[in-house]
């Protein structure tokens, strides 16, 4: 999975938000997610999270996206 379509894939899933990806390895498998929205607001940290990593789900099973760091902020 390249950063183009990490970046793509998130703002479909957080079209409000303010998104940032970084390939922590320049492997492609390896990421640190920041996501900035309104689908947060309400959610503890680990149901924000639970909800990024829905959204790559079937990578995160199959092994393309190996490692996935996430931070999260509601925005207001």
């Amino acid at each position: 999975m390249t950063s183009a379509q990490m970046q793509a894939r998130l703002e479909q899933a957080y079209p409000d938000g303010k998104i940032e990806v970084v390939d922590l390895t320049g492997t492609q498998d390896h990421w640190q997610v920041f996501i900035e929205s309104k689908a947060f607001e309400g959610l503890s940290r680990i149901q924000q999270q639970r909800h990024v990593m829905n959204v790559f789900d079937a990578e995160l099973k199959t092994g393309e996206v190996h490692a996935l760091t996430i931070k999260t902020v509601a925005k207001k």
